[in-house]
Order: structure tokens, then C-alpha cells, then sequence
């Protein structure tokens, strides 16, 4: 690391006495907001509350040093406990230790081979269209908790909903999410009622995490089963942290490393795989409340992580006591704050292949429970409807020279795998002109396929004794001509 760059690093860790004031502040306040999320989302994943908490207070540590963007909030999201959902429900928790391990595993080789960069071709719809169906699956993984219960529960989600949205009406000094948690619990320890509480979900934490590895079967059949899952939770994992990384640049005007966070998430999950924990990334809501509340530096980083285990520990006896009716409130708030509600009014008003791309992100994302699926569908359905719009681009118009004998035919546009047999078959082959002339000034050819086209239009022309002549070439599309198709590039002025 050169001497500006650990200049740049330092200042990132302590910039002045008031920044770290600041930073400790906002990172106690996140903890604060933490904690019932990461609760809530082990619950949504099937696993005991501890697994969750190790796993943030673990990628907590590990990614204020290692990331790429300070100031951002990394733990146990929603997203990723979504997939590892159904690997827990059919081979346990060990097996999630396992894909947690490869999956920090595939996130560091990602980084390291600069496959962030793809994130440029994921478009605002499919990002759109991401957070839209991680909202509905968010929602939908509550239902069980609402069905076959007493009207108490009913009536602590409908208590909770109110404490949240209207509490920070009146003070935003402490998290509305947390004031709920400690109403509902006061209320439900008073007023004894038959409703489910967080000691029936399993373990919290009464100890340090301890290092130990997945005791799962070193064999290929493991491979087999973790991978596909492992891999769904590396993409996902990083999708929102790329996308939380974003939100951080924008509200602090400052750049950050994607890279570098790549790499840098992939050490957080294997740290937290091995001590115990889900795998995580970057969470949104709690990055924008650190922000919003002044931090700034890997110090508020920091401190979120070492605080949530220190005030996590000691009120054990007391977190245990808390109503699953607050973490399904809260959770109910996180799926309707992050569901985008300008889409549904902008599907009117922006182009129609934008809202397909984004419908059809939601749809498959929540007909299959798989994030990835749904990113993948997008993403390839912008790139078929992106290389169909450039298509519609090319223009082609042909003149006839009397004094010459020549057919002259213009071309405009872009000449790629897609519009290459539009490019062919605009030639007439049973033209009677003795010579043709294809002016491509106004073009560009940029792969073998549209280099194979104008080698097949050149080759039948000749065969019909027609002499071709091919002017106007830029520089990048002659070199590709002459490099694949030197048979043509006799014929190129």
C-alpha cells in the first residue's frame, strides 16, 4: 500500500476528534437498529437468532477493515436469508456454515477478478425489479407467522405498525424499530398472553462466538448440494452490497472500491462461517441510518459490530422475552419501505421494455424464491431488448450510379450478432448492375458475425459476377476485417 493510499486509509479510520464522536454515536444508534432486523431475518431463514447475530457481529469486524466502503453496514440481511432458506429446511445448519464458507470464498475470487465491473450491465429495471420482489418475499415469509394464531397477536402487530410509523413523528433520538421491541415487551411481561416469543425460535447468544468448521462430510456429494446455494447467496450477497454501496456514494458525494468490497464481504463470510454464522452483505436501511446520523468512517463500521455482541450478551435474559409480533411488524415495515411504489406509476411512463424487464425480474424472483434467478432473467431480457433496439437503428438505402453502372448501397448503424442477417439479406443478389459499391462510413462492424456477413454478401456477389468494392471503413472495423476475413479486405477502399 503506497504512502497515499494509507494516507487515504488512515483518514478513512479517524479523520478528527469530532468525526469520531460522530462515528461511535451513529455506530451504537445502528446496533441499536441491528438487532431486531437481524432477529427478524434469522427467523425468516430458519435458523436460531444466535447464528445471526454471530454472523453480523462477525462481518461487522471483518468488513470495517477490509471493505471497500466506509461508513456502510454489513450483517445478516434479508436477501441472503432468503436463499439460505431452503437449504437450512432440507439439510440443516451445517450445510448453510458450509455454503457460507463458499460463498465468502466465491465473493473474494470475484473481486479479485474484477467481476464487479458486470454490476454496469445490470440495469436500473432489473435493480428495480430486484428490490421490488425482495420486499413482496420479505412480506410473504411473515404469513406463517399471521395464520392460526390468537387475536393478541393480531392486535401486538397492529400496536407495533403504530409505534413505528408514528413514533418518529414525535422524537427520531432512538430507532422507532427499537421502541417498538421495547413496548411490545413491556406490554406482553405485564399482560402474560398466549402469543409466540423469541426464545421459541431457538438460541441467542450467551457467549463469544468460537472458532470451528462445518461438520459436514468432506465429499463430493456436499460440493453438490451447497454449491448452487452457496453461489445464489455470493450473487445476491453482492448485488446489495454494491447497491447499498451506491446509495452511500451518492448521499456522501465520496467514491468507494467495489473491488475492494468484493474481497472484502468474501473475508466477512468466511470469518462468519467459521464462527458460526449466515452468510451477509451490505444492509440498506441500517447503512442510510448510520449515514443519517453522521457516520462517515470504518469507525462507525466498527463499533456496530463490537456493540451489538457487548449489549447482546449481557440482556440475553431480556431479548429472549421479546414478542415474534414485534419482529413481524418491523419486518412487515422493511418490506413496505423497500418495495420501490415509484415503479408502479412509472410502468405508465417510462418505455414498456423497461417495465417487462422489471415485472419480469419480480415475477420469476418470486415464483421461484430465488434472487438470482430473477437478476439473471432481467439482465438477459435487457440485453435482448437492448440489441433489438439497436437493430431497429440500422438503416440501409440503395442507389443505382447510370453513368458507372453501380449500385451503391449506404449503410447506417450498428452491424453486431443481431443485426448481422438483417445487414445480408438487405442485398438484392440477382442485381444487374457490373459493379456494387457498400459504403460503410456511417457504421461499425464489432464481432465475427457482422464481419461473416459482409464476407457472405462479398462472396455471393462475386459468384454471381459482380464486382464489390467496400469503402468507408473506420480503422477498428478494418482491423477486424483484415484480421478475419482478408478474403474481403482486398476489396476494402
Amino acid at each position: 500500500m503506497n504512502s497515499t493510499r494509507l494516507s487515504r486509509y488512515r483518514a478513512e479510520w479517524f479523520h478528527d476528534a469530532a468525526s469520531a464522536r460522530r462515528d461511535i454515536m451513529a455506530g451504537m444508534v445502528g446496533t441499536f437498529a441491528l438487532i431486531p432486523e437481524v432477529i427478524a431475518f434469522s427467523f425468516v431463514a430458519g435458523i436460531d437468532p444466535e447464528v445471526g447475530l454471530f454472523a453480523s457481529f462477525v462481518i461487522g469486524i471483518v468488513i470495517a477493515f477490509a471493505g471497500g466502503r466506509p461508513a456502510m453496514i454489513s450483517g445478516a440481511a434479508g436477501s441472503v436469508a432468503l436463499v439460505a432458506a431452503a437449504l437450512v429446511h432440507a439439510h440443516g445448519l451445517q450445510y448453510l456454515l458450509a455454503a457460507t464458507l463458499l460463498a465468502g470464498l466465491f465473493q473474494i475470487a470475484f473481486g479479485l477478478m474484477k467481476l464487479h465491473l458486470l454490476m454496469r450491465f445490470v440495469s436500473r429495471s432489473v435493480r428495480t425489479g430486484f428490490v421490488n420482489a425482495l420486499a413482496i418475499l420479505i412480506f410473504s415469509a411473515q404469513l406463517p407467522q399471521m395464520l392460526g394464531v390468537t387475536w393478541h397477536s393480531y392486535a401486538m402487530i397492529a400496536g407495533g405498525l403504530a409505534i413505528i410509523y408514528l413514533m418518529p413523528r414525535i422524537t427520531t433520538a432512538i430507532p422507532s424499530p427499537l421502541i417498538c421491541i421495547l413496548v411490545l415487551t413491556a406490554i406482553s411481561m405485564a399482560f402474560p398472553m398466549p402469543i409466540p416469543i423469541v426464545a421459541d425460535l431457538g438460541r441467542l447468544p450467551s457467549a463469544l462466538p468460537s472458532l470451528t468448521f462445518p461438520a459436514v462430510p468432506l465429499v463430493w456429494q456436499t460440493l453438490r448440494i451447497v454449491a448452487p446455494y452457496a453461489l445464489a447467496m455470493a450473487m445476491v450477497g453482492l448485488l446489495e452490497s454494491m447497491m447499498t454501496a451506491s446509495v452511500v456514494d451518492d448521499l456522501t458525494d465520496t467514491t468507494s472500491s467495489k473491488a475492494r468490497e468484493c474481497t472484502g464481504l468474501g473475508l466477512a463470510n468466511v470469518a462468519a462461517g467459521l464462527f458460526g454464522g449466515i452468510a451477509g452483505c451490505g444492509m440498506i436501511g441500517q447503512t442510510v441510518g448510520n449515514v443519517r446520523y453522521g457516520g462517515r468512517g470504518r469507525l462507525s463500521t466498527l463499533v456496530a459490530g463490537l456493540f451489538l455482541l457487548v449489549v447482546m450478551v449481557p440482556l440475553r435474559p431480556w431479548v429472549s422475552q421479546v414478542p415474534v409480533a414485534a419482529l413481524v411488524a418491523i419486518m412487515i415495515m422493511v418490506s413496505i419501505s423497500t418495495f420501490s411504489w415509484g415503479s408502479i406509476r412509472d410502468l405508465a411512463r417510462h418505455p414498456k421494455m423497461s417495465g417487462v424487464v422489471m415485472v419480469a425480474t419480480v415475477v420469476v424472483t418470486v415464483a421461484t424464491h430465488d434472487l438470482s434467478a430473477g437478476v439473471a432473467v432481467g439482465v438477459m431480457l435487457s440485453g435482448v431488448f437492448f440489441a433489438f433496439k439497436v437493430t431497429r437503428l440500422m438503416h440501409i438505402s440503395a442507389d443505382y450510379d447510370d453513368a458507372t453502372d453501380t449500385r451503391i448501397y449506404t449503410i447506417s448503424g450498428q452491424i453486431f450478432f443481431a443485426s448481422a442477417d438483417i445487414f445480408a439479406d438487405r442485398f438484392d443478389l440477382r442485381d444487374t448492375a457490373g459493379h456494387v459499391r457498400i459504403d460503410l462510413t456511417a457504421s461499425h462492424l464489432w464481432d465475427v458475425t457482422a464481419v461473416g456477413a459482409l464476407e457472405e454478401v462479398v462472396g455471393k456477389m462475386r459468384r454471381h459476377g459482380i464486382s464489390v468494392e467496400v469503402i468507408g471503413l473506420n480503422q477498428a472495423s478494418a482491423i477486424l476485417v483484415d484480421r478475419l476475413a482478408p478474403a474481403v479486405s482486398g476489396d476494402v477502399s
